[in-house]
């Protein structure tokens, strides 16, 4: 049973984020939807920002006909994941009281209401401001089971944004011996130094191999992470793996049509497996709970990687700085409060 009503006029409006058009983002007050059955209202505290994804949204950059293009339709609501607290509970929810504490899958946005199994636990010893990294932590988690990593692994991460940092954390995590990141931003490179990366590759991917090979005792990782979103990237990610080795591609370029295979797939039996942030939704409960319990034993080290806060009026700005200086920003983080 149910412990709580919807509070008739308690809010009656919401505000949220939202794309017109090409480069084009404000913040709109719309009407709050009632609660139904089945369902609980939110209210956010902090809602993270995916700058790959989003930027990729916020100028259209992605090719006609691809998945990308058939998602994004005007007006756009972006934004991946929240924490906030239960605020009202509708008949038939037993699961959730007001005043919990919880992540979901909604967009930036101060409430919203959704299906009560679309919340899931955030623990109150887990900084806000760090909770909404839940999301791009269970994307990259679903990296980490493509590579189906083994202990003393060899891995190279190609990309240190906020996908590819927490792509460095889990292979940690799951006692990969060598972690090397490849980035040509030096505060990227110090914050997946931070993470437990051993070693971090400066020189272009096109002339790396020297280096890899030197961070790796003498030999190509077995496997090669690309978290870009750089249809560039892919021909490169295969020659840098060993032989028999793996290619992760879980940075979802906009131009597929620009990716392309080398001799390395047939000659040196390089795999390559695509990753999906839905492949691992069977499994996203259980995925927050360890990202959480990691992050509280000190086991996934966060320190630094929230850049920039934003109040929701200063959408133009905050998305201006991600467009135009994306290399100087990691997790830009907007206040609902």
């Amino acid at each position: 049973m149910s412990t709580s009503q919807p509070a008739p006029g308690q809010v009656d409006e919401l505000e949220r984020l939202v794309f017109d058009g090409v480069r084009q983002v404000r913040c709109e007050r719309v009407a709050l939807p009632p609660v139904l059955d089945g369902q609980v209202r939110v209210r956010a505290s902090y809602s993270l920002m995916s700058t790959g994804t989003e930027n990729i949204v916020f100028n259209r950059l992605f090719e006609p006909g691809t998945h990308w293009d058939n998602w994004v339709r005007y007006p756009f609501y972006p934004g991946y994941t929240a924490v906030g607290e239960i605020e009202a509970v509708s008949l038939g929810v037993a699961t959730w009281q007001p005043g919990d504490r919880v992540i979901l899958r909604m967009s930036h946005a101060s409430h919203a209401v959704v299906a009560a199994d679309q919340c899931f636990p955030a623990p109150a010893t887990v900084a806000p401001k760090l909770a909404p990294w839940a999301k791009l932590a269970q994307i990259a988690f679903t990296g980490a089971e493509a590579a189906d990593y083994r202990l003393g692994d060899s891995a190279l991460i190609i990309g240190a944004g906020p996908i590819g940092q927490m792509a460095v954390r889990w292979a940690v995590a799951a006692g990969c011996e060598t972690v090397l990141v490849a980035d040509a931003i030096a505060a990227r490179r110090e914050l997946a130094l931070a993470g437990g990366a051993a070693a971090t590759i400066q020189a272009a991917l096109a002339e790396s191999a020297e280096e890899v090979r030197a961070a790796n005792h003498g030999e190509l990782p077995r496997v090669v992470m690309d978290t870009t979103g750089n249809a560039a990237v892919l021909p490169l990610a295969l020659g840098l793996a060993a032989r028999f080795g793996k290619v992760v591609v879980l940075g979802d370029t906009g131009s597929p049509s620009e990716q392309r295979l080398t001799s390395d797939l047939v000659v040196r039996g390089v795999t390559i497996v695509g990753v999906h942030h839905t492949h691992g939704l069977p499994r996203e409960a259980e995925v927050y709970r360890l990202f959480f319990r990691l992050l509280e034993a000190g086991r996934f080290p966060m320190d630094d990687l929230n850049t920039h806060t934003f109040q929701p009026g200063q959408c133009a700005d905050a998305y201006a700085l991600a467009n135009r200086a994306r290399g100087e920003t990691m997790g830009i983080v907007f206040d609902w409060r």
